[in-house]
């Protein structure tokens, strides 16, 4: 085996799919909206969208076409990440896939995980080796970044030396349209390939990671449930968010995990050029950001630390982080750009209740 300490997990290339169609605020002025107890929202559809962009950030978001489902949104975003890391697919090692919905073919309700989704993948990329692992991560929201906390792992111990990992996601099928917490989600996929490095001059890579899960009073935080339409059918079940209890536990947990994996490598919250945080809610992630720096008794100015594009593509679970990553290292992000050398932190939270948090240099 390998030693890990001449090891160093490097991305190399990086992609992702964004679905076609842009569905804006103005589009649910005219929805009824209830609450969990299936009465009515009396505000106007007007007034009810208006605070919602105020509270989150968001605009507009994309939808994935019908006759695109999570895994070939997927294979998409890891086309695009072989593509842009030159390499031969045949030369990975692992497929991982975060997800959490698994594929749902459209006028139905049941998730279809068998065979698993970065099985299908990898049989829509077409790669034939058999040595190339591929299996399904479930983990939340921070399913992608925990993909790439585990194949770091694999590396360093010599086990794998090119993994795909990917996050994706068609939360359009899974959402309660009378459910005003439905207009944050959103569809997506996002892919990275990373790999061994050794013998190098530069010292780019993973520096060290922190993953956390409450499961105790927090574990129902986000789950499923029936419509908040009123005689709503039972048997149909739909992402639910309890939105105010999720924002009070992500505002004490994720800088806390985003402070211990910093303290972990030794990095000074000073070397820190940008956080990629999961584009959850704009408000959430800029106090979690300020809560951050608190810790360390120092300033911030968000808007240039935190690239964002919550605001066009809205919250697409798992794929929120490394599409986000995509377009900065893409230049498609204005106003974010990063160098050789930089010290970043990518981060996230979701359902379980899950919290990781990762320091890399590019």
């Amino acid at each position: 085996m390998s030693n890990e300490s001449n090891i160093r997990t490097v991305i190399t290339g990086t992609g992702s799919y964004i679905p076609p169609h842009n569905k804006t605020n103005k589009s649910f002025e005219t929805q009824h909206f209830y609450t969990e107890t299936h009465e009515r929202i009396v505000s106007t559809g007007v007034d009810i969208v208006n605070k919602f962009e105020q509270i989150t950030g968001i605009r507009e978001r994309r939808y994935a076409n019908a006759d695109i489902d999570t895994s070939g949104m997927a294979a998409l975003a890891g086309l695009s990440a072989i593509h842009h890391a030159g390499i031969d697919p045949e030369t990975i090692d692992q497929v991982i896939v975060a997800h959490n919905f698994a594929d749902i073919a459209q006028y139905t309700i049941q998730s279809d995980a068998v065979p698993s989704l970065a099985s299908r993948v990898k049989h829509h990329i077409g790669i034939k080796n058999p040595s190339c692992i591929a299996y399904d991560i479930l983990f939340g929201c921070p399913g992608w970044l925990q993909g790439i906390i585990q194949a770091d792992l694999f590396i360093r111990a010599g086990a794998a030396k090119r993994c795909l990992v990917i996050g994706a996601e068609k939360l359009s099928s899974v959402i309660d349209a009378y459910d005003r917490d439905s207009m944050i989600f959103s569809d997506g996929a996002g892919a990275v390939i990373i790999e061994a490095k050794t013998g190098s001059d530069s010292n780019a890579g993973c520096l060290g990671s922190k993953a956390c899960t409450f499961s105790t009073e927090e574990l129902n935080y986000i789950n499923m449930g029936i419509s908040n339409l009123p005689g709503a059918d039972p048997s149909h079940r739909y992402l639910k968010m309890q939105g105010r209890k999720v924002y009070e536990f992500a505002l004490k947990h994720v800088p806390e995990a985003i402070r211990d994996c910093m303290d972990s490598c030794g990095i000074n919250i000073a070397e820190i050029k940008k956080i990629f945080i999961h584009q959850a809610n704009e408000k959430m992630d800029g106090a979690i950001i300020k809560a951050l720096y608190k810790l360390y008794n120092a300033d911030v100015n968000v808007a240039d630390i935190m690239p964002m594009n919550i605001h066009l593509l809205g919250n697409s679970s798992v794929a929120t982080l490394p599409t986000l990553y995509d377009m900065v290292c893409r230049h498609n992000l204005h106003g974010h750009e990063l160098k050789t050398g930089d010290i970043i932190v990518f981060a996230s939270v979701g359902a379980g209740m899950n919290i990781n948090a990762m320091c890399y240099r590019c």
